[in-house]
């Protein structure tokens, strides 16, 4: 799965022609025979819009990459999306677990616009499982749970009460010890994965157990949510259900607390709802929170003095497919926000609204 270290790769690359092809795709049969097939029409797409631009010596190392990032892709591992990323000296495909419109997108830079939506609408986040025996980590996109199995986790405890027996002069009291003991190693083991996100937590696991992690973890104020009972041989299919109704309550929250910031920062006069100037604003590093439609894509040439100009249609590698896309880079780049609503929700502001910093 894609993550967010992989987005900023993504976004930091800028390459000419830089080709990103994303695709739907399924994740069981008889639906997934046609993915293939989808594959081999949009690649022959963009070798062809490719071609029109680009002499066939230009092109050699990227369409080498191409064909030998194609020919790795293994249908069986299939999510919803697949996402293909290929320049002169760079190849790289991830399988989404968020679907995404079929695009060919040529231009100077990666589009990463629907892994952006993708991932905001989706909703990332992470399950803790507590147990003694082996407490577990997983990573969710949306309504896909993927475990964290290396040497950091599972995390099983040790010693005594454990791997070896209690003392005989042990008390309840030292139990309880043990146990605050073992789930503050496991919460540092977390460390190495939460960075510096803010991403929400769901806790499972016996009652006492969640108690202990509570009080001992640094991370509890992103905890949304508990799930009280013994998870110690629960699959990931069972876990979903059981999960998601926390994350949709985390996703409805932030898109409202985005309403919210727009509406303060407008009786402020913070805020930009013309294209041409919040491309300009963006790109200044001005940008707090972009609020953007999902499916508001516009095409634009940048002009001699670095402004946004909105053109008729997609064409030329002079020509940004989606400069939605490119503004979404800029805020994030510049340490913004972004924020992808549902379509409609911004029709008083035709789609894109940035607040302002100053």
């Amino acid at each position: 799965m894609i993550t967010r270290h992989d987005l900023k790769e993504l976004q930091a690359l800028t390459k000419v022609p830089a080709l990103s092809i994303l695709l739907p795709t399924h994740r069981t049969s008889p639906d997934n025979k046609q993915d293939p097939i989808l594959v081999k029409n949009l690649v022959a797409n963009a070798k062809e819009r490719l071609s029109k631009e680009f002499s066939a010596r230009d092109l050699e190392p990227l369409l080498k990459n191409l064909d030998d990032l194609v020919a790795d892709i293994d249908y069986t591992y299939a999510l919803d999306g697949l996402a293909l990323f290929v320049a002169h000296d760079f190849a790289k495909k991830f399988y989404l677990p968020f679907t995404v419109p079929q695009r060919v997108i040529i231009d100077q830079s990666f589009a990463t616009r629907d892994l952006v939506y993708g991932l905001h609408r989706a909703q990332r986040y992470w399950v803790f499982l507590l147990s003694q025996n082996a407490s577990r980590l997983l990573a969710g996109t949306g309504d896909t749970l993927e475990e964290v199995n290396n040497t950091d986790f599972p995390l099983q405890m040790e010693g005594p009460g454990a791997t070896t027996a209690l003392p005989y002069s042990a008390d309840s009291a030292y139990v309880d010890d043990r146990h605050r003991r073992f789930f503050q190693q496991v919460d540092r083991a977390f460390t190495a994965y939460a960075d510096d996100d803010t991403l929400p937590i769901v806790v499972g696991g016996v009652v006492r157990q969640i108690s202990f992690f509570q009080e001992v973890s640094q991370y509890k104020s992103q905890i949304v949510g508990t799930l009280s009972s013994n998870f110690d041989k629960a699959t990931v299919s069972e876990l979903v259900p059981e999960v998601w109704p926390f994350i949709q309550a985390v996703r409805s929250q932030q898109r409202a607390d985005a309403l919210t910031a727009l509406d303060t920062a407008m009786g402020e006069k913070k805020v930009s709802t013309a294209l041409q100037e919040i491309w300009q604003l963006a790109n200044e590093g001005r940008g707090k929170l972009l609020l953007v439609e999902s499916n508001y894509h516009v095409p634009g040439v940048v002009d001699e003095r670095g402004g946004l100009q909105i053109v008729e249609a997609k064409g030329g590698s002079e020509v940004m497919d989606d400069a939605i896309d490119e503004i979404i880079e800029a805020v994030l780049a510049k340490g913004g926000d972004v924020m992808l609503m549902e379509d409609g929700s911004l029709a008083d502001h035709h789609g894109i609204a940035l607040t302002l910093r100053y």
